[in-house]
């Protein structure tokens, strides 16, 4: 039993080494199979030897808990805001109000960095529980979720006790777009900026997603230094640094109010070769005593302030508006411009939306534009300098079909876009294939958005409907699909044939025709044959159809692309008809809404049944709701029929129902 202690110390050890190299040193001493070997070699010893595994086992980055929601921590010293600044004149002004009272005054001067703040407890060394700031006095607990950042030290190197340390999670630019590339091949929405992608991860109720999303921190206080011995911040960020936090090094201690401008410019220039965002620079007085002493506001501490980045606005020619057709059909105009550099990088394209905001702002090719980077990460177009107009210059029309693929397009009124209507555009085909095989539509095992961009660009598909003409040597042909993975896939293409029509309807991927939609227009017409031959206002006497669904749906079948898809299909032999069993009408004007896990029904086959009687299925618990059935690790929906006083059932009772 020693030798295996010893095994385990030594690789726990080991791991921790090459993790604080590669996170926080970035200088990396072994290859990702090298470690993931020895990591998998640790999981085996603890998996035996559980009551040997230590607290700060690298194995417990990611613990798959999946919370039914985040408690509430109360801080033991409270996570205040800081005052913001924006111009030299105001920092003066602290300047002066501080040497007032302490005319020996150092500052401690920082980057900001653009993230969450958040509070580490540490007991004997050991990570117990990580919060958010939530409004300062009280943050949720989101300990697990911390846990699975490798640049959080389990274990401190330091006998001090307790320790609390405050810090900012937040997300680099490299892993933001890696997240952003993600969502747009799941069809999800994309996140908006890396703050907002860190806090969306850091808030996941199921750890393993936030380990998948690759957050980082930086530590830049030591809530309790003082009580700990320590007399300045200073020295409170380096013994950080030595317990093993990662601390930014973007700082310095000064007594100079220039010298802090002289260190706001030049961390300013550099920025945008950081690799993550900061929004300002931050100056606090650097004596633990002065801070005690001087206090706090209501609002912010008087010994600290936030200089705040003023956004860079740069004029550029704007040399052409190019459209993009994106994976979901929506054409969305870009400015092309002669570069420019702004917050540290050369910046040469920018989003200009849609139609609607190339009208308002009046942007012409040849025009002379204002840019700037929205939050110094996402280049925006400001507006135009008329006095600067060409006379050539003449407005922008939007084109009248698909610059593709050369379908006819569709205005949408709910969203000022406009979407390319063919199913065969190149532009949307790995998206819209992918969709088309999605559990929820053609349901084809095994078919992810990776084997569809292969079969793509080896040229075996150009379609959805070119899945179902696959020979067994395409498939083999690629990576990592053996005969097993070959013939399974096979298999579930040709399972999927003979699908409701309703999945079929669901997997064309018609706007504003969803699962719900899709199910009543197959029930109503049964074989697409029928719903080709309906009108808009026949489909609009379909309950829950109504215009937009309808004039989607008839626009969809009328595009001769999306013949030439069913066809291809219905050669294929691909199933058209809807087959509805309405045994009786019991639950006729009954909801119902499902929620927990039921002993012997999936929540798709119970909601089959209910329908098979004429209830409704709802997702969301309402006064409305007939009935909520309630089966294991039941989540808020019960709570929430509870309070409502909706009925409540279990699956025996459901079956009681069912049986009469």
């Amino acid at each position: 039993m020693d030798e295996i202690k010893k095994q385990i110390d030594e690789l726990t050890d080991l791991l921790i080494h090459y993790a604080v190299k590669y996170y926080n040193e970035d200088a990396p001493e072994v290859t990702d199979f090298e470690y993931d070997a020895l990591m998998n070699r640790l999981k085996a010893l603890e998996a035996e030897h559980p009551d040997l595994a230590r607290a700060d086992s690298p194995t417990r980055r990611v613990i798959g808990n999946v919370l039914e929601g985040f408690e509430s921590v109360t801080h033991p010293y409270p996570m205040e805001s800081l005052t913001d600044v924006f111009s030299y004149e105001e920092l003066y002004d602290f300047d002066h109000r501080v040497k007032e009272r302490y005319p020996d005054a150092s500052y401690s001067v920082e980057a900001k960095i653009d993230g969450l703040s958040v509070c580490l407890e540490y007991r004997d060394g050991v990570f117990v529980r990580g919060a958010t700031r939530g409004d300062g006095v009280t943050g949720e607990d989101v300990t697990e979720n911390l846990r699975t950042i490798y640049e959080i030290p389990l274990r401190l190197r330091t006998d001090l006790s307790p320790v609390f340390v405050r810090g900012e999670v937040y997300m680099s630019y490299r892993t933001f777009e890696r997240l952003n590339d993600e969502q747009e091949k799941l069809e999800k929405p994309l996140f908006a900026n890396p703050r907002n992608a860190a806090a969306g991860s850091l808030r996941q109720l199921d750890s393993r997603i936030c380990a998948q999303r690759r957050l980082s921190i930086f530590c830049f206080n030591l809530q309790n230094g003082e009580e700990l011995g320590f007399e300045s911040h200073a020295q409170t960020l380096d013994a950080l640094q030595d317990m093993g936090c990662k601390v930014i090094d973007l700082r310095r201690v000064t007594s100079s109010m220039d010298e802090v401008i002289d260190f706001i410019r030049q961390v300013g220039e550099d920025r945008g070769s950081l690799g993550y965002g900061i929004d300002g620079i931050v100056i606090k007085v650097d004596s633990l005593a002065q801070r005690r002493a001087m206090g706090s506001t209501a609002k912010a501490p008087r010994w600290a302030v936030a200089y705040k980045f003023p956004p860079e606005e740069k004029p550029t020619k704007l040399l052409d508006i190019a459209i993009q057709v994106g994976r979901t059909g929506v054409l969305t105009p870009n400015a092309v411009f002669e570069p420019v550099r702004l917050a540290g990088t050369s910046v040469s394209r920018a989003t200009l939306h849609n139609r609607d905001f190339i009208r308002d702002k009046d942007i012409r090719i040849g025009d002379t534009i204002i840019v700037r980077k929205a939050g110094d990460i996402i280049p925006e177009v400001l507006g135009v300098d008329l006095s600067k107009r060409p006379a050539e210059a003449v407005p922008f029309e939007m084109p009248k079909v698909c610059p593709v693929c050369g379908s006819p397009l569709y205005d949408d009124p709910d969203e000022a876009a406009i979407r390319c209507t063919g199913s065969e555009c190149p532009a949307q085909l790995s998206r819209s294939i992918a969709h088309f095989a999605s559990r929820d539509a053609m349901d084809i095992d095994g078919l992810g958005i990776a084997i569809v961009e292969n079969l793509l660009a080896l040229g075996h598909i150009h379609s959805a409907a070119d899945l179902y003409y696959l020979k067994a040597e395409d498939i083999a042909a690629m990576d990592k699909m053996g005969e097993k993975s070959t013939a399974n896939l096979l298999a579930a293409l040709e399972k999927s044939k003979s699908n409701q029509l309703s999945r079929l309807l669901f997997a064309f991927g018609i706007r504003h025709v969803g699962q719900k939609a899709a199910k009543v227009i197959a029930e109503r017409y049964g074989s697409l044959d029928a719903i080709q031959a309906a009108t808009v206002e026949d489909l609009t006497q379909i309950r829950d159809v109504g215009d937009a669904i309808a004039q989607s749906l008839r626009s969809w079948l009328d595009n001769e692309q999306n013949q030439h898809f069913i066809r291809r299909l219905r050669e294929a032999g691909v199933n058209m008809t809807e087959q509805v069993e309405r045994r009786d009408d019991r639950f006729a004007g009954k909801t119902f809404v499902l929620t927990g896990t039921l002993p012997d029904y999936t929540r798709d086959q119970a909601a089959a049944i209910i329908e098979s009687f004429g209830g409704k299925v709802s997702s969301s618990v309402s006064k409305k709701t007939s009935y909520v059935l309630a089966g294991e690790e039941a989540g808020s929906k019960l709570t929430k029929a509870q309070s409502l006083g909706v009925t409540i059932i279990d699956q025996a009772q459901f079956d009681e129902m069912i049986r009469k």
